[in-house]
């Protein structure tokens, strides 16, 4: 049976060998006029990237403001299912008193909520993009208001420093 396997072995390894020198690699020739970039076609291609960031980044740059007021709606809309939440825990949103906090931290004041979600509503105190706290009121009749003050953190404005409101019924 040695015998056998080291004739296998044996002609395994030769066919491989020839096999291998019989192959060809495969090398094709490129013309040198195709072999790369040139400093030119860089510089142009280098131009033509900074002529389109000249023109799109005054667009992007000018709209900071935007963002914010987009980002303070989202924010408005995640705070009020925050507060729909613990409205159906509790059975009425936080008092005007309570505030926001009440969504964070369990709150003390009356009404004490019955039922309230073990680690909070939100995980911290909500900010506007402008770094002014939202104003939020409760009517008292299953109902509240929350707003952003807007870039001037002052009621009332116009543009940037409008409220952005968020009355829910």
């Amino acid at each position: 049976m040695r015998i056998f396997s080291q004739q296998f072995h044996d002609s395994v390894t030769s066919t491989v060998a020839a096999w291998a020198k019989s192959r060809k690699p495969r090398v094709r020739a490129v013309p040198a006029s195709q072999a790369g970039l040139t400093l030119v076609e860089m510089i142009v291609v280098l131009a033509i990237i900074a002529i389109v960031a000249a023109l799109i980044v005054p667009n992007v740059i000018s709209r900071p403001d935007q963002a914010r007021v987009t980002t303070a709606s989202t924010d408005i809309k995640s705070i009020s299912a925050a507060l729909k939440m613990y409205r159906l825990d509790n059975g009425d949103y936080p008092t005007t008193q309570q505030g926001l906090k009440a969504l964070v931290e369990r709150p003390s004041t009356p009404p004490v909520p019955s039922s309230w979600a073990p680690g909070g509503y939100l995980s911290d105190m909500p900010v506007d993009p402008w770094g002014n706290p939202y104003a939020y009121s409760s009517t008292g009749n299953g109902s509240f208001e929350l707003k952003s003050l807007g870039k001037d953190g002052k009621p009332g404005g116009e543009d940037l420093d409008a409220d952005i409101d968020g009355k829910r019924p």
